[in-house]
């Protein structure tokens, strides 16, 4: 907001370019790109700035970057943000801790199946526990700054897909991205929140399928 750039250990447009090295390393030339929440920052930034390697975006609870759109909920900013207790170490705290922000930024059209985030908080445990990687991920999300006019660049078939009721990334959020770029599609989603309740899979799947098959 400064209008300097701090230092940090990475940006989107890093990340953009590790999906883009991975392709590179399959030896894949082109791909459909999905993404969610910053997944679609970065397969947003991967379709203006690789044009040529990306087939259709699909961008889901997502933004622009518009400095004007309404902020995370602030009482969300704080739960995300607030340390959690060492998983290792206190597992029930850690698991109160992360369901309620799960619950919290879920939407309410759908139940909220707590074994299941349970089952998959741990599983995420298991694979890679980095209690700071949040704080640098919100970071690299800060200094991405306004990506409209890359938006307007995309030349692809583009669906975002947006829950009505996401305190994250509010409605309009996914509407700014949508209107930003040329030809998008826009799907706002009824009782969905910050969340991919399982009932939405088959909607959201022929959704992606649809988008990319326009290329």
């Amino acid at each position: 907001m400064s209008g300097q750039q701090p230092d940090i250990p990475y940006t989107l447009d890093d990340m953009s370019n590790d999906a883009i090295g991975l392709l590179d390393a399959l030896s894949i030339d082109q791909a459909h790109f999905v993404g969610r929440s910053m997944g679609g920052m970065i397969a947003q930034i991967a379709a203006s700035e690789y044009p040529e390697r990306v087939l259709s975006l699909t961008s889901i609870m997502s933004s622009s970057g518009n400095p004007a759109l309404p902020p995370t909920a602030p009482d969300v900013m704080a739960m995300m943000t607030k340390p959690a207790p060492n998983p290792f170490e206190d597992e029930a705290g850690f698991l109160t801790h992360s369901l309620s922000f799960a619950k919290r930024i879920a939407g309410t059209g759908y139940p909220f199946e707590e074994d299941t985030y349970r089952a998959l908080i741990l599983e995420e445990v298991q694979r890679a526990y980095d209690p700071g990687s949040a704080g640098r991920q919100i970071a690299a999300m800060a200094v991405s700054g306004d990506r409209r006019p890359r938006l307007a660049t995309i030349k692809v078939p583009v669906l975002v897909i947006h829950g009505v009721e996401d305190p994250l990334f509010v409605q309009a959020c996914g509407e700014d991205a949508a209107s930003a770029i040329p030809g998008a599609e826009l799907m706002l989603v009824d009782g969905m929140g910050h969340d991919l309740p399982h009932q939405l899979y088959k909607v959201i799947v022929d959704g992606i399928e649809r988008t990319a098959r326009r290329n």
